[in-house]
């Protein structure tokens, strides 16, 4: 079974993209969407969100990363995807399921899903603007305010031309909500003939199991539930395979903090980068309890070199980066957070 990092605006971006395939277990990421207004975006503006084009369409590691427009113009997407699909990446997907208000009340996202008929025209455009080897897939949610209308939608998507659909088993209503409605994913395989991929709520190897099972999918796509715990992607394939899981403990993710804090510190302004750190450790306690004491020391730190400081004591097993008892005061001053790695 093919397992798919999914796009999440404002936390899966391409730092944690790059982390969590070095963790590995994940074979093909889907970017934040780029969004596209009325015109065409230079190259840096798609660099900007998927640098991992500078490196042939993937990342470090080696996975393959579709980029993702939202927009609702057929011209405007075609046109937008045709340039991006010079630059090489590994696909273009197109977002039908953001539930942003400020992306919805532009006509984009979840909102195009009460209007089956401009959903074909999108991806149908899209389709046409790429070279054929290109693959174009969709993503979508159940519905707007209701899931009466997934079937139809589901079947523009097909009918346009597109490769796969994901489908977050929730309506933009619901927003992220438990639980995920993973049955009606069933009833939208049912009437496409592309493969379909079940998105939402899978946190958990027995939620994946149940996933499979209700919606009959064809592929599993994992978004805070890989960002929580960075081996579930192993754990699933462990699962499938009926082979010991490859245990990804907190051992194996301190370095990965290292590498994600350094690409923070190069691509995020200094009064923000704490908050991103937080985010991620936010997520990992749920299963990490080091990460609940990582949480506990840095939730009141700000400043980059103190941050850098509690990282480098912590690798080293420094016992002032054991717990809530740290104090930036106790560790000297950090040089500047090191390149990428």
């Amino acid at each position: 079974m093919t397992l798919l990092l999914a796009p999440m605006e404002g936390l899966l971006d391409c730092t944690l993209r790059d982390v969590l395939t070095r963790v590995g277990g994940v074979d093909r990421c889907v970017s934040e969407f780029i969004r596209v207004t009325g015109t065409v975006l230079p190259d840096r503006a798609f660099v900007r969100i998927v640098p991992e084009l500078k490196n042939g369409g993937r990342t470090v590691a080696g996975t393959p990363v579709r980029a993702q427009l939202l927009g609702s113009d057929p011209a405007c997407m075609a046109d937008n995807a045709a340039r991006l699909a010079r630059l090489g990446p590994a696909g273009i997907d197109l977002n039908f399921g953001c539930p942003a208000k400020v992306v919805n009340r532009h006509g984009g996202g979840a909102l195009l899903l009460q209007e089956p008929e401009q959903v074909h025209r999108v991806v149908a455009a899209v389709r046409r603007a790429v070279p054929p080897e290109m693959p174009v897939s969709a993503k979508m949610r159940l519905g707007y305010d209701d899931d009466r209308l997934a079937e139809d939608c589901a079947r523009a998507i097909d009918e346009a031309g597109a490769a796969e659909l994901v489908v977050h088993a929730r309506t933009k209503a619901h927003g992220y909500r438990p639980p995920a409605y993973w049955e009606r994913i069933a009833d939208v395989k049912a009437v496409v003939r592309i493969p379909v991929i079940a998105n939402g709520e899978i946190w958990t190897v027995d939620d994946a199991r149940r996933c499979r099972e209700a919606s009959g999918c064809d592929a599993l796509m994992l978004g805070r539930g890989l960002v929580a715990n960075p081996g579930l992607a192993w754990a699933i394939r462990a699962e499938l395979d009926g082979q010991a899981a490859r245990a990804v403990g907190w051992h194996d993710l301190l370095p990965m903090l290292q590498v994600f804090w350094a690409q923070v510190c190069t691509r995020v302004e200094a009064r923000h980068r704490a908050g991103r750190l937080k985010q991620w450790l936010n997520y990992l306690r749920r299963t990490h309890p080091e990460a609940q004491a990582a949480y506990d020391a840095l939730r009141t730190v700000r400043d980059s070199r103190d941050i850098q400081a509690w990282l480098d004591a912590a690798l080293q097993g420094h016992p002032a980066a054991q717990g809530p008892q740290y104090s930036p005061a106790a560790l000297p001053e950090a040089a500047t957070a090191p390149a990428p790695v």
